[in-house]
């Protein structure tokens, strides 16, 4: 079983203020290079909303470079090709689509090209909007049995409990 997570899970799971955070990163936890991925711009997007939030929940950029860090050792880091890009932009423009969606695009189509079995996210009904054949694959953290536990090594990065 692969598992793909948005930008919106990561951030909830290290966000303890978040009502979110517990099922967020309790998924997190599960997730090795081998099952899991996101995208690889997700650690810029990661990087933006916890350095940019209000105090007293603002992180410091070390603070932040911590968790990329840590996030970029457990997840397998999709990238995507121009064109790539650009025939995401073209499937939102046949949807009739516009605006900031394009990044929900972009990041399934990070998932689809990792062919992952669950795509988790925060934004459920967008990310169905824009891919309604993966719709069931979209879940939220905690919607559905998910990752198996690696058996390997008990380290974890970024230190979540």
């Amino acid at each position: 079983m692969s598992a793909f997570l948005d930008t919106s899970v990561l951030v909830a799971a290290v966000r303890t203020a978040d009502l979110r955070h517990e099922s967020s990163s309790e998924l997190v936890r599960k997730c090795r290079p081998d099952n899991s991925s996101c995208a690889a711009h997700t650690l810029a997007e990661v990087y933006a909303s916890l350095t940019g939030m209000r105090p007293p929940h603002r992180f410091r950029p070390e603070q932040a470079m911590v968790v990329l860090d840590g996030f970029r050792a457990k997840f397998r880091c999709v990238e995507l090709t121009a064109e790539e890009v650009l025939n995401a932009a073209r499937g939102i423009a046949g949807l009739g689509l516009s605006g900031g969606i394009i990044y929900d695009a972009l990041l399934l189509t990070c998932a689809r090209k990792v062919n992952a079995d669950l795509i988790y996210t925060w934004n459920v009904r967008h990310f169905q909007m824009v891919a309604p054949d993966l719709a069931g694959r979209i879940v939220e953290p905690g919607q559905q049995a998910s990752l198996e536990v690696n058996q390997g090594s008990d380290d974890d990065p970024i230190g979540f409990p």
